[in-house]
C-alpha cells in the first residue's frame, strides 16, 4: 500500500474526491469487503496491517490501563463520503468540549471493543448499531490524560440512521463531516499544547479537531493513501478549551 511521503518529495495535490484519489494512488487496490464500497477498500484493509507506532508516537499500552474504544464510522451522506464526529459536553471531566469519535469505556457486558464502541455511539448519537458493519480493529493506543487504552474500531455505515444529541450532559453536538473537507489542505493545521506537544489537527465545520481524535484521523487518512500535501508550518494553540473560530487557510 503506497504512502504519501513527507516533505518536498511528496506527490502534487489533486482535487479529486476521496474515492477517485484512492483509485489513482493505489496501483493495486485491495478488494473491498462484501457490502463495502470500493472507495473505502483502502481503509477496510488497514486492520491487521498496522502496529501501535504506525498510529502514535506514545508507548503502547502495558495492560493495566482501563479499556476503551471509539467508533471511526465512515458513511455516505448528502455531501459524499463522510465521518461521524461528536462534540463532547463542556461539563465533562476529561476532554471537555472537544470534537471526538463516539466512544468510551468498555463495560464488562460489552462484546469486546466493537461492542463497546457501538453501544457508546448509540448512547451518544442514537444511531442504530444494526446498520453498522465493523471492518476491524486497530491497535489499542495509550491515552495518558485519562489512563485508558483505546481501540479504534473502523466501521462502514451500511444503513445510515438518524443521529442527534441524546444526552446533553455527555454530547453537545453530532456532525457528519465530509471526507473531502478533512482532506482539503486549507483545513489542515497543527496544534501546540501548553505541554509543548505539537500534533495534527483539522479546522472543519467551526470545530478544531485535535489531540487523540485528530491523531487517529491523520494516520488513517495517511495509511489509506488519501492524504494530500498541506502546510505543516501552520500551528495554532490547543488550550484546554480549544479555539472554536480557527478559519481555513
Amino acid at each position: 500500500m503506497p504512502l504519501v511521503r513527507r516533505g518536498r518529495d511528496r506527490p502534487r495535490a489533486g482535487a479529486q474526491a476521496p474515492q477517485v484519489r484512492a483509485r489513482r494512488h493505489v496501483s493495486a487496490p485491495p478488494a473491498a469487503a462484501p457490502g463495502v464500497p470500493a472507495w473505502l477498500a483502502p481503509v477496510a484493509a488497514l486492520p491487521g496491517r498496522l502496529g501501535p507506532y504506525d498510529l502514535s508516537r506514545l508507548r503502547p499500552p502495558r495492560g493495566d490501563e482501563r479499556p476503551g474504544a471509539v467508533l471511526v464510522l465512515f458513511g455516505e451522506g448528502d455531501e459524499g463520503p463522510d465521518l461521524l464526529l461528536i462534540e463532547r459536553a463542556a461539563t465533562l471531566r476529561s476532554h471537555s468540549g472537544q470534537p471526538a469519535f463516539p466512544g468510551g469505556a468498555q463495560d464488562p457486558g460489552d462484546d469486546g471493543p466493537a461492542g463497546a464502541a457501538l453501544r457508546e455511539a448509540q448512547e451518544e448519537t442514537g444511531l442504530d448499531p444494526a446498520g453498522v458493519q465493523v471492518l476491524g480493529l486497530l491497535p489499542a493506543l495509550w491515552v495518558p490524560v485519562s489512563g485508558f487504552a483505546v481501540v479504534p474500531v473502523l466501521a462502514w455505515w451500511r444503513e445510515p440512521s438518524p443521529v442527534r444529541v441524546v444526552d446533553p450532559a455527555e454530547c453537545a453536538a453530532v456532525h457528519r463531516v465530509p471526507i473531502a473537507e478533512l482532506l482539503d489542505p486549507a483545513h489542515r493545521v497543527r496544534t501546540r499544547h501548553p505541554s509543548g506537544h505539537v500534533g495534527p489537527a483539522f479546522a472543519v465545520r467551526g470545530m478544531l479537531v485535535w489531540g487523540f481524535t485528530a491523531g487517529i484521523l491523520d494516520r488513517v487518512l495517511h495509511h489509506a493513501g488519501w492524504e494530500r500535501p498541506w502546510d505543516e508550518s501552520r500551528v495554532v494553540p490547543a488550550p484546554a478549551d480549544p479555539p472554536r473560530d480557527v478559519p481555513p487557510a
